[in-house]
C-alpha cells in the first residue's frame, strides 16, 4: 500500500503530464483548425497491421483522436474506446485537481489516481483488441474502415 507521500507524488506526476498533453493537443488543434495541417499523414502505417493483417491493441487511435477533433464523438468510440475513456477520466481528473489544488484543498473534490483505472484502460484495449480482430477474422467485417 502506498504512503499518503506516495500518492501524492504520484498525483502530481499525473497532474503535470496531464497538463502537458492537453497544451499538446490545444496547440495542434488550432494549428489543424487554422491550416488544416494534419500529423498523421507522416506516422508510419502499424507494423503489426502491415505484418499480421490484424489489429494491434492500439489500432484506430489516430483516427478516434481525429474524429473527437471534428466533434464525431461515435466514430470516436467505434475507433478506439480508449481515447473517450482517456478524456472523460482524465478531463475529470485535470479538472477536480486543479479546483482542489486552487482552493488550497478547501473544495476537496480531486479524483485520486488509482491502480483500477489504468486496469479498466488495459481491460478496454485487450476488449477493443479481441472484438475489432474477432469481427476480421470470424465475419470477415472491418470495423476501422467501415
Amino acid at each position: 500500500m502506498k504512503s499518503q507521500k506516495e500518492q501524492q507524488k504520484i498525483e502530481n506526476g499525473c497532474y503535470i503530464a496531464g497538463l502537458c498533453l492537453l497544451v499538446v493537443f490545444f496547440l495542434y488543434f488550432l494549428i489543424y483548425k487554422t491550416t488544416g495541417f494534419r500529423i498523421e499523414k507522416y506516422f508510419y502505417p502499424c507494423i503489426f497491421h502491415k505484418i499480421t493483417g490484424y489489429y494491434c491493441p492500439g489500432c484506430g487511435g489516430t483516427r478516434a483522436v481525429y474524429a473527437l477533433f471534428c466533434g464525431n464523438l461515435l466514430d470516436c468510440f467505434r475507433y478506439q474506446p480508449f481515447i473517450p475513456y482517456v478524456v472523460i477520466f482524465g478531463g475529470w481528473f485535470l479538472i477536480s485537481q486543479t479546483i482542489e489544488r486552487l482552493s488550497k484543498g478547501r473544495i476537496a473534490i480531486g479524483m485520486r489516481c488509482r491502480d483500477c483505472y489504468l486496469w479498466i484502460a488495459l481491460a478496454i484495449l485487450l476488449i477493443n483488441f479481441l472484438v475489432k480482430n474477432m469481427a476480421l477474422l470470424i465475419f470477415h467485417i472491418d470495423l476501422l474502415t467501415m
